[in-house]
């Protein structure tokens, strides 16, 4: 059984950086497209970046040119590089499996605080 867990959250100040890895267990991803997403406090879930097996990634608007998906199948771990951070990138981070039209797998999330 597939088993997702995120690292690599924190406390950073605005501007900084952070690499998030979604590291899998259980099950190889490599076959499998794996996307991130957050909710940040009061809001919904949104899809944020999104990476399928040969390694095409999507990144939502909000986000892009500051974060990057990429996948290292070797490690079956996926990341998200996060630069030049902003206080509304505040939020719980989360990995999930593609599966059909939606996704599975969810992990327990990592948290990141971007506060000066």
């Amino acid at each position: 059984q597939l088993e997702l867990v995120e690292s690599g959250g924190g406390l950073v100040q605005p501007g900084g950086s952070l690499r998030l890895s979604c590291i899998a267990s259980g099950v190889t991803i490599k076959y499998y497209a794996i996307g991130w997403f957050r909710q940040a406090p009061g809001k919904e879930r949104e899809g944020i970046a999104y990476i399928n097996s040969v390694g095409d990634s999507t990144i939502t608007d909000s986000v892009k040119g500051r974060f990057t998906i990429s996948r290292d199948n070797a490690k079956n771990t996926v990341y998200l590089q996060m630069n030049s951070l902003k206080p509304e990138d505040t939020g719980v981070y989360y990995c999930a499996k593609k599966d059909g039209i939606g996704y599975d797998s969810w992990g327990q999330g990592t948290q990141v605080t971007v506060s000066s």
